[in-house]
């Protein structure tokens, strides 16, 4: 960061006090790092936290879909490992079909790259990063506190940061999102492996994707190439640990994978929030995994956490700026209702295609892989020319066929 906006970071201080920064940023993912650009590219002092070290690997399919494309800072250069052009669906192994598309549907990026990438656009936008720190908690009332304008961020070891605004990015295990108070409505377990894989094999998986409606309800798995490795996971409900697993072992078995030793064998749990689970506390925000955003059915995070991130951020620089209790309520409302109005009504519709998939795979199976403005659906979906919410709106057989899952479902 250059010297001035170094500066930046204490101007405005009392002589030998803390430096309070306009906005603290917790976690350096793709949420925490929209969050950190969209205030710094608005001229204000940004310090983002991460603890890991970075670049750091996460478990993820690294599938970047349209509207997570449209959400990325400008110019940013995407570090695509492959370019999807086919889907092969697959209903636990069975009635195997492949869908091919002209235009990409998707891209698909190695994580470790990605967020390193995104946090380098923030900084290059004037935020400070500062790796390796373990927030503790966060106080908006207390001695460490020391106007009501002002936030403490306690950080391992007992060093204090101040600030006007903090949005928490942490992830779905969030401290920040336990003091906001977020609740969760739907947990899931996702297990993965990257396997490298001979030249041979990874021809064969060039440009294609697979996706393979699982034996349990709402479980799917996936295969994602990246040049010399493939990314084999399933996902399913919290509580089906057990069965989470076989199924990862019999999928990886079936697809002829078995033989290759995986380079990282991971697993991770993904949290959806409530409808009325709070995105603030006071002059404190919430987002992506941290306030519970992704969607339900296909627990896609990526475009909900760069959406809700630069949200975040943009809302946390009015915050910011509020003078008192009162505005800043008013701001942090704002940003809640810009998140239900958006996120909030997609995931209410991945809700209800979760509960479909949940009853009726077959169905589903059969109506992507055989009829084709179900395929056309997933295609713009994919590529970001529609959302699923969108997909309703305009679709009206979508419409009356989740209206039937709702009256049988109540």
């Amino acid at each position: 960061m250059s010297s001035e906006n170094a500066d930046a970071g204490t101007q405005h201080d009392e002589p030998g006090a803390s430096p309070v920064w306009d906005v603290v940023v917790v976690g350096a993912g793709p949420a925490g790092a929209s969050a950190a650009y969209a205030a710094a590219v608005a001229g204000r002092r940004v310090l983002l936290l991460e603890k890991a070290e970075l670049p750091r690997y996460k478990t993820c399919g690294g599938g970047i879909i349209g509207p997570s494309r449209d959400a990325l800072p400008p110019g940013f250069e995407l570090p695509l490992k492959e370019r999807v052009h086919a889907v092969t669906f697959s209903l636990n192994g069975k009635l195997t079909r492949t869908r091919r598309s002209r235009q990409m549907l998707f891209g698909l990026i190695n994580r470790a790259e990605f967020d390193a990438g995104l946090v380098e656009a923030a900084q290059k936008a004037g935020a400070e990063l500062r790796t390796g720190v373990t927030v503790q908690r966060v106080e908006q009332h207390g001695s460490a506190v020391p106007d009501r304008r002002t936030v403490a961020v306690v950080l391992a070891g007992g060093e204090t940061v101040l600030a006007r605004a903090v949005v928490g990015a942490d992830g779905s295990a969030s401290r920040i999102g336990a003091h906001v108070g977020v609740k969760l409505d739907q947990v899931d377990l996702g297990l993965e492996a990257e396997i490298p894989v001979p030249a041979t094999v990874a021809e064969d998986w060039a440009g294609r994707v697979l996706i393979d409606w699982g034996p349990m309800p709402g479980s799917y798995g996936w295969v994602f190439p990246k040049g010399d490795t493939l990314t084999v996971g399933v996902i399913s409900a919290r509580g089906e640990g057990a069965g989470t697993k076989r199924y990862l072992e019999d999928f990886i078995a079936r697809l002829g994978l078995a033989g290759f030793e995986p380079a990282i064998s991971s697993g991770h749990l993904t949290r959806c929030r409530s409808d009325d689970s709070p995105l603030s506390r006071g002059r404190v925000l919430v987002c992506g995994d941290a306030a519970g955003l992704l969607e339900p059915w296909t627990r896609e995070g990526i475009s909900f956490a760069l959406r809700s991130g630069r949200l975040a951020g943009e809302w946390a620089v009015r915050i910011a700026e509020s003078q008192d209790a009162v505005d800043a309520r008013r701001q942090a409302l704002n940003y809640a209702f810009a998140i239900k109005a958006g996120l909030g009504v997609e995931m209410g519709v991945g809700r209800r295609m979760l509960t479909l998939f949940e009853k009726r795979p077959t169905m589903l199976h059969a109506a992507i892989t055989g009829f084709r403005p179900a395929w056309k659906a997933f295609a713009d979906i994919t590529r970001g020319s529609t959302t699923l919410a969108g997909m309703v709106r305009t679709h009206p057989m979508a419409r009356r066929v989740l209206d039937a899952v709702d009256r049988r479902s109540s």
